[in-house]
């Protein structure tokens, strides 16, 4: 073959679209690392080395009502002074360096450390604020203002574990075979217009939601410039941090299901507004002017992690694959359906992800609850804790 700077194109392939998984057990009981491991490994060359990471919830039942900070030291001083920062606004319980294992495919990792600590409440009756937005704040106070940290994570009972290099050497470096949790999510990045930095690798997280994504969000600007608004600071510039966001705006703060923010993000084309009945019509023409730039358009395929479960959801027109497959109370998602019958060879189910159509797994405790609260038309029954979002049955949101 000749030297890479004579070919010409299409006389190699250069694979690139990132590589997504998911695996999450709906009765809540937790497993191993290995599975996710080994499904975002199949993946290898859906990305370039850039990127990797993971996001597990249920890994510190120990501390299941602390917020655990996963954060990222680029020096002494830097911890030094996020550490000062934390105990004047949080009462801290427990501190220690994550443990990682040299990998021949890691170089320079930053110092990383992770804090189980709640809002300190004498500061957070004085801010006027709950303790979610509290968190939320200090998190991108420390991100924008103290040079060399970065909050990974900052959720309950859940982490996120990231850098630069494959996921599958990303897994070995971080020990994710030590962690057991009942819903794991994995990313394999091939960035296209961003470098490769281990505070930029997805997942992308604030408080409990996390991110992972394929694609590129061409109304990114519009879709930053509306969360902005609302006091998020975009520090990172991806895409991706944009969809964390806007999940976290349209559901914690305007409550919103994590159904409907998918729908006001995917929502219709105007055209098919056109051909709907009135009421329904008035119903989705409302959305789209009142959320007119909360609208993502591009090709994607995102898998949203949070304590209530995952939703995965496609662009509208379908343009990244996202397979689903499932095997009693275990529910798998990858990039492509080999990632899932490597550690399901089993698997039952196994569709496609339609585009713009929320694809929704619910912890049974969770739709149970939630069919309590709100019975179903039909008699009350419990709503199905896997399920393809299709209508919109929420106008009383509105």
């Amino acid at each position: 073959m000749p030297p890479r700077d004579k070919l010409r194109e299409g006389a190699i392939r250069i694979p690139s679209g990132c590589a997504i998984a998911g695996i999450m057990d709906r009765s809540g009981q937790r497993h191993g690392g290995d599975d996710i491991l080994k499904s975002i490994a199949l993946m290898h060359d859906r990305s370039n080395g850039l990127g990797g990471g993971f996001a597990a919830y249920g890994i510190y039942p120990e501390y299941a009502e602390l917020y655990a900070f996963h954060i990222m030291y680029e020096s002494k001083d830097a911890r030094t002074e996020t550490e000062a920062y934390l105990d004047a606004h949080f009462m801290c319980e427990k501190q220690e360096r994550i443990p990682t294992e040299s990998v021949r495919g890691i170089q320079d990792p930053p110092d990383i450390w992770r804090y189980f600590a709640a809002p300190h409440p004498v500061k957070l009756n004085m801010s006027g604020l709950d303790e979610a937005e509290y968190t939320m704040q200090h998190v991108f106070r420390i991100n924008a203002d103290i040079d060399g940290a970065f909050v990974a994570s900052s959720g309950k009972n859940m982490g996120a574990f990231k850098g630069v290099g494959y996921p599958e050497d990303i897994g070995e470096f971080y020990r994710i075979r030590d962690y057991h949790a009942w819903l794991w999510t994995a990313h394999g990045r091939f960035p296209t217009n961003t470098p490769g930095w281990w505070g930029g690798a997805h997942p992308f997280t604030l408080l409990n939601w996390s991110i992972v994504h394929n694609g590129e969000i061409s109304s990114y600007d519009a879709n930053r410039r509306y969360v902005e608004q609302y006091g998020y600071d975009c520090a990172l510039m991806t895409d991706t941090e944009v969809i964390t966001y806007l999940f976290d705006l349209l559901v914690r703060r305007h409550g919103f299901s994590q159904e409907m923010a998918a729908h006001i993000m995917c929502a219709p084309a105007w055209d098919l507004i056109d051909k709907m009945e009135p009421e329904r019509a008035a119903f989705e023409t409302a959305l789209r002017c009142v959320y007119s730039s909360a609208l993502v358009n591009g090709p994607m395929s995102v898998i949203l992690g949070s304590d209530e479960g995952l939703l995965a959801l496609n662009d509208r027109l379908k343009l990244r694959a996202l397979m689903a497959g499932e095997k009693g109370s275990m529910v798998y998602l990858a990039s492509e359906q080999a990632a899932i019958e490597i550690v399901c060879p089993d698997v039952e189910n196994v569709r496609s992800i339609d585009g713009g159509v929320p694809f929704v797994v619910q912890l049974d405790e969770v739709a149970a609850r939630k069919a309590a609260a709100s019975p179903s038309v039909e008699g009350g029954s419990c709503v199905p804790a896997v399920r393809m979002v299709s209508a919109v049955n929420e106008k009383r949101e509105v």
